[in-house]
């Protein structure tokens, strides 16, 4: 499973709100309740939070294994 707790975190250290992020980014408010509610997202807006926030992908999302989504290789 995909969190997006390090964003959070990533935001608060950056000073930018949600708001910011809509008015100011473009960022349309049903990405913003994607990222709220561990949602996909595309790897472009991956790339785009990176440049925004100027940090590395580890600072945007993290992989919780979760056993429901493993999957057994021979």
């Amino acid at each position: 499973m995909i969190v997006y707790t390090p964003f959070w975190e990533t935001m608060k250290k950056r000073n930018l709100s949600s708001y910011q992020l809509v008015h100011v980014y473009e960022m349309s408010s049903h990405t913003i309740h994607r990222l709220r509610h561990n949602g996909g997202i595309s790897t472009a807006l991956i790339d785009k939070l990176c440049g925004i926030l100027n940090c590395r992908v580890e600072d945007i999302l993290l992989y919780l294994p979760d056993d429901s989504n493993q999957i057994d290789i021979l």
